[in-house]
Formats: C-alpha cells, structure tokens, sequence
C-alpha cells in the first residue's frame, strides 16, 4: 500500500482526537483568474462547441449564507473547495486561434495563455506523435485549497475531484461524436514549469477528445508563463508534496482501448449534465430494480486511458424492489444482510446518506498507480452522479470513511478510495 494512504486513514479513534478547526481567515480563493492584459473568449451557449465547454465545469447554482455565498459547479468537489484547474489546448475550433488556454470559472469563459504557431502544440508531452484537432485538457491540483480544511487527506480529495473533472469530460463528450481518452503518461515536470505553478499548484492528468491530422507532424511548443496566484493564501505541507513526488512515476501502464458504451438520450442527458447536484440527505425510499441494473451497467463500463488500473466497485443493498438485501461486488451477489445501519457508521456516521440512501458503494483498488487509480474511482464517482440523476435519483459522494474498518466489512485488503450513497 503507498505510505501516504496508510498514513491518511481515518478511524473512530482519530476523527475524534484530531478534529479539524478551520481558520477562517485564511480559507483559499476557489478562483484562479490571469490578469485583464490576456484576451477572454467568453461562452455563448447557443453555440455548441462553447456549450460542450461549459458542460465540463460551468457554474450552475449558488448558495447564500450570512456573509458567505458559494458557487457550484457542473462537477463536484469535497466541501465546495474546487482544488483542481483546468488548462486546455485547441486546434481546428472555428472561432478560437491554435491556443493554450485557462478554463476560467468565474468569467465563464477561456484566457488564451500561449498561441500556437505553425506545428507546435503540447501533444508531445501528452504522448502524442501527430497533431490533434480539438481538445487536449490538462487537470491540475492546487492543493492548498483542500489542505485548508482537510489537512494530509486533501491529496486524496484533490485526486478524487480532478478524477471527477475527467468524468465530466467524458459525459460532455458523449453530445460530441469523439470520445474522450484520458491520458496520465505526461511529462508533469516540463508542463509545472512551463505553467508557471511554483510547487502551488500540479498537473495529475490529461484528457483529450480530439482526433489526430494524419500525416501530420508536431513540435513540442516551448514557453514560460509568469507565476499566476490561484489560492490567495497558501501553507506548503510535505507530506502531500512528497506524496505527489512519489507518485508521479507510472510503472507496468496498460492500456484500455475498449470504449465505453452508454445508453442516454442526448437532450435529456444535457439536461442531466446542467442540473447535476450533490444530495444531502435521502428519504428511506425503495429504487426499482430496474434502476439498479442500470446503474451497475454504467459502473462496469471500462475507462478509455493509457494507464488502466482495477478498481473494486462494492455496492450496499439497502432498499431495492425485489432484489434481496445485502453486500454486491462487481454486480454479484456476496453477502446478505440488512447493512444500511453499517454502511452509516462507516461512513463516518453519515446515517442520512449511507444508511437512508437505497445504495451505498464502496470503490477499493489493490497497489498501482496511486495517481491514475485514484482519478478512475472520481471517473467512476461522475459516472454514478450523471447515471442517478438521469434517472431522477439523487448522488453524494463521501470522501470520509473508517478505512480500516470498511477493509473489515467488505473482506478486502486494497485501499479504500471513495464512497458514494445513491437515492431518492
């Protein structure tokens, strides 16, 4: 097990002797914005392209608080904190120059950062040998975001939320007719520099839905943007740098060239994608089993990458329509049992999620590429979120649990890396 996942568990005893206190005058921007002398392209969302755009990571609510408002997003994040970035290159798009660009939230629009000049582009340090007309996305972590609040762990959150920043690709991506392949080969040193981050701030991953020029050739474009603030406050922590370090380097990689299949009418499925939203709690109501299929359909689709690590989808039977209760692994049958009081207490005794919600799942993986496992869990966190939701079921992820404890239930020694409870 990497050292960093065994020294980040959570346990009864923990949570209690070390409880987190928040110094408020210190919380982190969620917003990285480059200065007004870089050109904007705000979205028009009449027009397609921008829309596909917007789907990935657009604002769409906000809640008001005495003296706090926050804004949420297509995709979700532990606590509302946004930690990850998002950089994107375009080639062949009408209406916006060969670029490098900034995904700006808050503008709701994207800052060309470089433009491209003849052959160059980033695809090189993607592992790309032709041009690629379309998008290449770039995800990075500013950690300090998430540390703020949930100290060593938030490396996990950040993975988590950039794996659910991939999933919000692929989904977009499913109204457009290329698929999207996410890409964790990348040369993280080169790119952190040229960018600017400073140790702030750090690709963990890359998706591109794009088609290559055949024929074509690509130089390695080479520049050196000034260092931008993306968290207005920061505190460096060690231990979540040296876990990045250590975890950058891929071995025994294999591929997943099988796409994924899904069944989604695009206009309700556009619909979904806007009105996506975390649940915070769910009435002790009964999902058909008709649903259940579908969801564990969309869960046992495979991934489009260029590192493909196995992930353990475990699901908690609480309340489905002629389906016993009990413990599900991979869509077979395990275990029976009325767990859902269980499920509850390990998620940190969130019983208005994991034990009043039909489904509770539990994603483990087994020792691998901590980076590229850990994103997959997020991918499939989206993929749970888009799939409920299309149904008119409600989704929350569950980034705290007793680690050591769920091992114990599901009969598993990997590493626990999400939970997610599923209802009405």
């Amino acid at each position: 097990m990497f050292w960093y996942h065994g020294v980040t568990k959570h346990s009864y005893a923990s949570v209690r002797e070390h409880p987190n206190r928040l110094s408020w005058e210190d919380q982190p921007s969620v917003f990285k914005q480059y200065p007004e002398t870089y050109t904007r392209y705000r979205f028009d969302l009449e027009d397609d392209e921008e829309r596909f755009l917007y789907h990935i990571a657009g604002i769409n609510a906000k809640k008001s608080y005495p003296s706090v408002e926050y804004y949420l997003r297509m995709n979700p994040s532990a606590g509302a904190l946004y930690p990850n970035e998002i950089y994107l290159q375009i080639r062949g798009v009408a209406g916006k120059p060969n670029g490098i660009y900034h995904y700006d939230v808050a503008a709701s629009a994207v800052t060309l950062l470089v433009q491209l000049a003849g052959d160059e582009g980033l695809e090189p340090y993607l592992g790309c040998r032709e041009q690629m007309q379309g998008y290449l996305f770039l995800v990075s972590s500013v950690y300090w975001r998430s540390a703020w609040k949930y100290k060593n762990r938030a490396f996990r959150y950040c993975l988590l939320d950039a794996g659910h920043i991939l999933g919000a690709i692929e989904a977009a991506a499913l109204l457009k007719p290329h698929a999207a392949v996410v890409r964790y080969d990348i040369d993280r040193v080169i790119l952190n520099r040229m960018f600017g981050f400073e140790g702030r701030e750090w690709f963990t991953a890359a998706a591109s839905v794009a088609v290559p020029v055949r024929g074509s050739s690509v130089t390695a474009v080479e520049f050196a943007l000034p260092y931008v603030d993306a968290s207005r406050t920061f505190e460096p922590n060690e231990t979540i740098e040296r876990a990045y370090r250590q975890s950058c380097t891929l071995e025994g990689c294999r591929q997943m060239l099988k796409p994924p299949r899904f069944s989604y009418l695009p206009e309700k499925l556009q619909e979904t994608i806007f009105q996506r939203r975390s649940q915070r709690a769910f009435e002790p109501e009964a999902i058909t089993k008709g649903q259940f299929s579908y969801l564990m359909e969309v869960l046992s689709q495979p991934v489009l990458s260029d590192c493909d690590e196995e992930v353990r989808v475990y699901v908690v039977v609480n309340r489905v329509l002629d389906m016993p209760l009990g413990l599900y692994r991979d869509g077979e049958y395990i275990k029976y049992g009325d767990f859902h009081h269980k499920a509850g207490y390990l998620c940190l005794e969130q019983y208005n999620l994991a034990a009043q919600g039909a489904l509770a799942v539990f994603l483990t993986a087994p020792e691998g590429n901590y980076q590229a496992l850990y994103q997959k869990a997020g991918i499939i966190g989206h993929r749970l979120y888009i799939a409920a939701q299309y149904l008119g079921l409600g989704c929350s992820g569950i980034g705290a649990y007793y680690d050591d404890e769920v091992n114990t239930f599901l009969d598993d020694d990997g590493m626990v890396l999400y939970a997610l409870a599923v209802g009405k």
